[in-house]
């Protein structure tokens, strides 16, 4: 009898406690909507973004316990780029060629990596999040930690509803607020968003032709080179040090031939004229790879060694099977 009543008492308190919440969340909303206002968003923006808003408490939790990296990149790639995947990508990259192929053309960059990135952030549009954005955004702006961050997303995202490129009951993202088949936050799609088939909207979620003219044109943006590579896997045959490792590092790869760096088969390095970084995403036991400068372009699009290799790898998959 004792354990019931002080499991309904404690179920009370947090009812209660999550009534307080929400009771202070709505009156953040109010203030939200009145900057965005002065902002210059429309009243029929501001009133359509905001209708029905909820706290997401699902997005706190996960912007507050975001995993910790336990893997090694060896087990984590064959995780993150199955053959499946392998196979959907090849399938894909040839299905889509002559688009893809104009778009590279277009902005400079290889088709394989628009459709790799496609694949790594959203499994080819397979699944972009179901949160609300605005409701994403508002929840994590309003719980505090990275309020302005937030707040800018959350101001970002209703210009977009504003100039009409998606109404806010379809703008859907994950839970931090990234969206569409590019999982862009709505600040980069301000900035990097195409209208490639000319209707007059940035179609991220729906329109392959704006989703891979999307990805193509913010990699042109952050020095991607299509004349390089992304990087190369090699091995090391005496100590580097420390101060020599990272992107921040560039050599000539001459100089890291002097420095004992070899091809992954023990053979030299190829004699080209080519700035590289030497790179360990795990450890010195773990895989090494002299990086381009289109890795350090991957790297600005999501900051994870893990992401730029797996996205990296992929395109390699989709070029290798392509020439097959």
């Amino acid at each position: 009898m004792l354990k019931r009543t002080l499991t309904a008492l404690a179920l009370a308190l947090g009812s209660t406690a999550f009534a307080a919440e929400q009771q202070e969340f709505n009156a953040y909303v109010e203030e939200l909507k009145q900057e965005a206002l002065a902002a210059g968003i429309t009243p029929a923006t501001v009133d359509s973004a905001f209708d029905g808003i909820k706290l997401y408490k699902r997005a706190i939790s996960a912007d507050r316990n975001q995993p910790e990296q336990k893997k090694t990149l060896d087990t984590y790639l064959p995780q993150a780029v199955p053959q499946w995947k392998v196979d959907q990508a090849v399938r894909l990259y040839r299905e889509h060629k002559p688009l893809l192929e104009e778009i590279g053309e277009t902005y400079g960059v290889q088709p394989r990596f628009i459709v790799a990135l496609w694949g790594i952030e959203t499994n080819f549009g397979g699944y972009t999040g179901n949160f609300s954005v605005i409701g994403a955004t508002a929840s994590l702006a309003f719980e505090g930690r990275r309020e302005a961050f937030f707040k800018e997303q959350l101001m970002a995202a209703l210009t977009i509803i504003d100039q009409g490129h998606i109404t806010a009951d379809k703008m859907k993202g994950s839970w931090a607020g990234a969206m569409g088949q590019t999982q862009f936050m709505p600040t980069s799609f301000l900035s990097y968003a195409q209208d490639y088939d000319g209707d007059g909207r940035m179609d991220i979620w729906h329109t392959l032709p704006d989703v891979f003219a999307s990805a193509a044109y913010y990699l042109q943006q952050v020095g991607w080179n299509d004349d390089l590579t992304w990087a190369r896997q090699v091995t090391v045959t005496q100590p580097i040090d420390d101060e020599l490792k990272g992107t921040k590092v560039k050599r000539s790869l001459a100089q890291w031939q002097e420095m004992g760096v070899r091809r992954y088969d023990g053979t030299d390095l190829p004699q080209r004229d080519i700035q590289a970084s030497l790179v360990f995403p795990d450890d010195e036991s773990g895989r090494v790879y002299l990086t381009y400068d289109n890795y350090d372009a991957l790297l600005r699009w999501n900051r994870s060694h893990y992401f730029a290799v797996v996205v990296g790898y992929l395109s390699d998959r989709i070029k290798f099977a392509d020439t097959n």
